[in-house]
């Protein structure tokens, strides 16, 4: 009886393993939402901050893509950021601007995304494009720094 209830036992934890590793693989593989309907745009900023590969892009707080790829240009050396963002959100006007924001005082970096008005002017975004409105990451210690020199010179 007992080593019928260690061979069960044993059964359940392979089990459980497998689960898990399946899991795992599952979420690996799907980067937004479990689709691969994306598209990619690109954003290019004179300072990244902390920001990572495979930080959320959201707008509004809720994660419309993620960032997948960082990089420099070639000719001006700014940092490049590769936007993948979900197929169903299509329709950002060339007027939307994106920023490198904080999620809390101390927290973890995220793209921001203010869609711009949509009118008979303005043109949509096409997969591939660049955003032009960019405004960088705000680094603590410049503001630190700054404020600390402004009191000191007082």
């Amino acid at each position: 009886m007992s080593k019928k209830i260690e061979l069960l036992v044993g059964f359940f934890i392979a089990l459980g393993i497998a689960a898990l590793l399946m899991l795992s693989y599952k979420v690996a593989k799907t980067g937004i939402s479990g689709s691969d309907e994306t598209y990619v745009l690109y954003a290019k900023f004179s300072n990244i901050g902390g920001l990572k590969v495979r930080s959320p892009i959201k707008v509004g707080g809720v994660v419309v893509g993620r960032i997948t790829h960082i990089s420099l240009d070639a000719e001006d050396y700014t940092p490049v950021v590769t936007l993948t963002i979900d197929k169903k959100y299509s329709q950002f006007s060339d007027a939307t601007s994106v920023s490198i924001l904080t999620a809390g005082l101390l927290g973890e970096q995220y793209i921001g995304l203010q869609p711009g008005f949509v009118d008979d002017s303005v043109e949509m975004l096409q997969p591939g494009d660049y955003i032009e409105d960019t405004k960088p990451a705000l680094v603590l210690e410049e503001l630190i720094g700054q404020f600390l020199f402004s009191k000191g010179s007082e």
